[in-house]
């Protein structure tokens, strides 16, 4: 694995692109609109991941920064893939990335009898027309980028006759794929989308929103634009990957009476490296139980980067960071990870966690005397002081002690001093070991005239974390890394698959650890950054009182792949 080479300090210092925003003001000063609406119209078809949340940011972002509205609109038009926990989930990931929708949620189901209507239209206009053709038969007629395509057998149809037919498909007459309603447009068009793209297929399926109403449903391309209309958007904003589909968004609002002429704008989309945003590949890891959920904290999903201890703001940041231009490129997730670290790192309170413990046993400090520590909860804000017990015994990280210490090892050694952080400086005097060799105690002794200063005449380097025995929170510490070990996951070695590309070190669960007392009335998703270990959170489905696990949100530096 190699580690990253964008400097990603650099490139968040650069002032962001965003073409949309003068296209806005250009129409608002030129008196286009008086006011502009923009819309977020997810597929209810699975959560939402970080793609979508550059989309959010500039829908929702650019509605606000304007005095607009922004709706948020489900294009619910396959039932067969849809489910309300995926509406539930998308409402809720808007809400906490820090937006609000105007009005009531829409849904492109709504519309269903006014699309049904214009439907009509087109093919009294003789515009439109149903097809028998099996899909095998339309991939042929279609042709392909370099030929033309060939006009279906039933494009001549009498308008009566694809009235009579339209009529019987939405009665339920006809088997799923057995007959299409298709726009009459151009089969020779060096756009695929204008080779007669189909308006509605023939579903019979139970729909969330409508039951048992449809057994006909519209493409998306037939709803997205007269959805726009009726709703009175004015900037339809789409990925790059709509650009080819604006002249048919932009042919059916011409050809019907539609409200409103909303115009489609579109920006390169967010891809990631070392990440999958595919649905259905998100799909696939949850289904295959690759990961532990929607919400697995190695997700790309945005309740993934919830609960694994990311913040709405810095989301927010990260999408201002990387700009809204029209240049498709791949954006280096360590800028992702430098966002969080620069919020955490402003805002999370610090703590002190032993994730391995190694017992220490202070020799000669009096049993059963407490001293009550101050140390502060942040060194650079105003958020308080917490109190650490110092006892007789105590917890070390295992990694902190060394018997035969490499060159330049600046922690406890046989006879060497340390400063516990906040503390003293102690000295290890001997190693307790198991059967098998290992260490498994410390005995030291401590000089109490080192709190808050220097030891008389000699030089103390290392500075280590520690808790104390009584009194500290055992809980699981979940050591969450990147999913792919690859930054090009989808491209496996031939014949495999992205899942070869899975890092099976993303996850290393730590049980048993041991966390300082102020710790103990952490509550979900409260962050900390556990010092000398990285930034954590309280998890939000698995904590209990007394019982807390804390997810890694981001080590304290980018050493990814050294």
């Amino acid at each position: 694995m190699s580690k990253p080479t964008s400097d990603s300090s650099t490139a968040a210092k650069a002032a962001p692109a965003h073409f949309l925003r003068q296209i806005v003001q250009a129409d608002l000063d030129a008196g286009k609109q008086a006011k502009i609406v923009t819309r977020f119209p997810p597929e209810p078809n699975g959560y939402l991941h970080i793609g979508h949340a550059k989309s959010i940011c500039v829908n929702f972002g650019l509605a606000k920064e304007f005095g607009g509205d922004c709706h948020l609109r489900f294009d619910d038009t396959n039932p067969a893939k849809e489910d309300q926990e995926y509406i539930d989930a998308i409402k809720s990931d808007v809400h906490w990335l820090g937006f609000d929708w105007a009005g009531e949620v829409r849904y492109a189901s709504s519309y269903f009898d006014q699309l049904y209507a214009w439907a009509v239209n087109l093919i009294e206009q003789g515009l439109a027309y149903v097809c028998d053709l099996t899909p095998e038969q339309a991939r042929e007629y279609r042709g392909s980028l370099t030929e033309p395509g060939r006009n279906s057998p039933f494009r001549d149809r009498s308008v009566a006759e694809n009235l009579d037919l339209f009529a019987r498909m939405k009665a339920g007459e006809f088997k799923d794929g057995e007959k299409v309603l298709r726009a009459k447009i151009d089969m020779a068009s060096p756009n695929m989308n204008l080779r007669d793209p189909i308006l509605y297929r023939i579903r019979h399926a139970h729909h969330h929103q409508t039951g048992d109403a449809w057994c006909i449903y519209p493409s998306y391309d037939f709803t997205h634009g007269q959805s726009d209309a009726l709703e009175g958007v004015t900037h339809s904003i789409c990925t790059l990957e709509f650009e080819d589909h604006r002249p048919l968004y932009e042919w059916f609002l011409a050809k019907l009476p539609v409200p409103a002429q909303p115009r489609q704008y579109e920006f390169a989309r967010l891809n990631l490296n070392y990440t999958v945003t595919s649905k259905r590949k998100l799909k696939q890891l949850v289904d295959e139980a690759h990961v532990h959920g929607w919400d697995d904290p190695r997700m790309s999903t945005l309740s993934g980067y919830r609960r694994r201890g990311y913040t709405p703001a810095a989301i927010r940041n990260f999408c201002e960071m990387i700009g809204v231009t029209r240049s498709n490129g791949v954006v280096d997730v360590a800028m992702l990870e430098f966002a969080i670290r620069e919020d955490l790192d402003q805002n999370a309170p610090r703590a002190m966690c032993v994730l391995r413990p190694l017992k220490v046993v202070i020799t000669n400090y009096p049993e059963g005397q407490v001293e009550n520590l101050e140390l502060a909860r942040h060194p650079k804000q105003d958020l308080g002081v917490r109190q650490l017990p110092f006892t007789r015994e105590l917890y070390i990280d295992q990694g902190d002690y060394e018997e035969n210490p490499p060159k330049g090892y600046k922690r406890l050694e046989p006879g060497g001093e340390v400063r516990l952080r906040g503390s003293y400086v102690i000295r290890a005097d001997e190693a307790i070991k198991d059967a098998d060799g290992n260490v498994v105690e410390l005995r030291c002794s401590y000089d109490p005239d080192t709190l808050g200063k220097n030891p008389e005449g000699r030089k103390v380097k290392g500075v280590i974390h520690w808790v104390p025995a009584a009194g500290s929170v055992e809980c699981e510490v979940r050591l969450y890394d990147r999913l792919f070990r690859s930054a090009q996951p989808e491209k496996s070695e031939e014949g495999g698959s992205f899942l070869d590309n899975i890092n099976p070190e993303s996850l290393v669960v730590l049980k048993g650890c041991r966390a300082e007392p102020s710790l103990a009335q952490a509550q979900a998703e409260d962050r900390f950054q556990f010092e000398r270990e990285g930034y954590f959170c309280v998890d939000l489905k698995d904590s209990a009182p007394g019982k807390p696990v804390f997810n890694r949100t981001v080590t304290l530096r980018d050493s990814w792949g050294q």
